[in-house]
């Protein structure tokens, strides 16, 4: 067994989603979306290489070495997959491990909305699942592909890296690639997935100019692609999509989008009121003929109007799901107020924090740290030490 692994036993103990390790500090879990110091002594550099390392190949050490960042997996038997992202920085090296669930929760479980079950029966087009870094964008997508995967005769590939979640094969067939593992870039396997007899395609991450016009080819030549962008509202996306290519071409792009576009699912993770964990905030666009005509004419603008006069089609505002969740008792008002902009009402205070943690304000700045009964024996370290 790793030396590392000792960690993410307790990782998974404590329900953490995160786990960082950065040269002289403790490592730190996040969990319910708050950030906590473990009792432990500050790690060095040459700790922490050691930790990391082991679990490394040693083609993944030469890139590591070579580029000064990495991104991979790493599966512990019994226990869980976490994405793992290697990288360097002012005092050595770090290391940011997320926990990837190994049941992967239907649209039920993630109370998504019936309108998400809608987008992914149309035989062709593009649907984008959008939000900034750990909103849920992959449990998400990994719910709607399994929801596939077990009504449907479909070829799905998908395209991560790395990958995340596994979908083994029920009425689907479905072809996991890897960048840097299966394929040289998502560029490179997307064009290549066209050759492959394809009904769906599922891009990680769509990142760059090549891989977004890639996709909106995949999805006007008959195919149904999803992929993900770092974008905080539905009608950010389309202007983030388009301001990618340059000015010469953004009039075709904006006819070619206005055509393949199915959904975008904007997310946002918030603290749950009623119990313990997160829970997601929904923006829901669909390509209706008016939503069409605004992508094509270029006022974007106007979109989120569109959104709130149009909700009978399946659209939903971030304004309109919030609300509904605070109504629920699922999300405290104050929290949602301050995520739309609005003024909070007097008596909605921003939540304590969490049980098991203490809070202190340093500065102006709230600082949190795990207390009692979570500390890591030191002898978890006595090897990479």
């Amino acid at each position: 067994m790793a030396e590392i692994d000792k960690l993410f036993r307790l990782m998974i103990q404590q329900s953490a989603s995160d786990m960082h390790l950065s040269a002289g500090s403790p490592p730190y879990f996040r969990t319910h979306g708050e950030m906590a110091a473990l009792s432990h002594p500050p790690l060095t550099n040459e700790a922490i290489q050691s930790l990391i390392f082991e679990i490394l190949t040693e083609k993944q050490k030469r890139t590591f070495v070579e580029h000064w960042e990495l991104d991979t997996s790493y599966h512990i038997n019994g226990l869980g997959r976490f994405r793992v992202n290697v990288f360097m920085q002012r005092r050595g090296m770090g290391g940011v491990f997320r926990v990837i669930p190994e049941v992967i929760k239907s649209a039920k479980e993630l109370n998504l909305p019936a309108m998400l079950m809608e987008l992914i029966k149309v035989p062709r087009g593009l649907v984008l699942v959008t939000g900034p870094t750990g909103s849920g964008k992959s449990t998400t997508l990994a719910s709607l592909i399994n929801e596939i995967n077990s009504t449907r005769h479909e070829h799905i590939i998908t395209i991560e890296d790395p990958i995340e979640f596994v979908h083994e094969n029920k009425m689907s067939l479905i072809n996991q690639r890897e960048v840097n593992s299966h394929t040289k870039s998502f560029a490179n396997a997307l064009r290549a997935a066209l050759r492959e007899d394809p009904n769906i395609i599922l891009v990680g991450e769509m990142r760059d100019l090549e891989t977004i016009q890639l996709a909106m080819t995949a999805a006007e030549t008959g195919h149904l692609v999803f992929g993900t962008l770092h974008t905080n509202s539905a009608a950010k996306t389309i202007d983030r999509i388009i301001d990618v290519f340059p000015q010469a071409q953004q009039a075709q792009v904006r006819t070619m989008l206005s055509e393949s576009l199915r959904g975008v699912i904007a997310q946002t993770l918030f603290p749950r009121l009623d119990r313990p964990g997160r829970v997601a905030g929904l923006e829901v666009l669909t390509s209706t003929h008016a939503v069409a005509n605004l992508i094509r004419e270029g006022k974007t603008f106007q979109i989120p109007s569109v959104m709130q006069t149009q909700m009978e089609s399946g659209m939903m505002t971030f304004e309109f799901h919030l609300n509904k969740l605070v109504s629920e008792g699922k999300l405290e008002k104050a929290i949602a107020d301050t995520f739309l902009g609005r003024k909070p009402i007097k008596g909605h205070e921003a939540p304590s924090a969490p049980t098991g943690m203490k809070s202190e304000t340093k500065n102006g700045i709230r600082i949190k740290e795990v207390v009692a009964g979570t500390s890591i024996s030191p002898g978890a370290f006595k090897k990479a030490r």
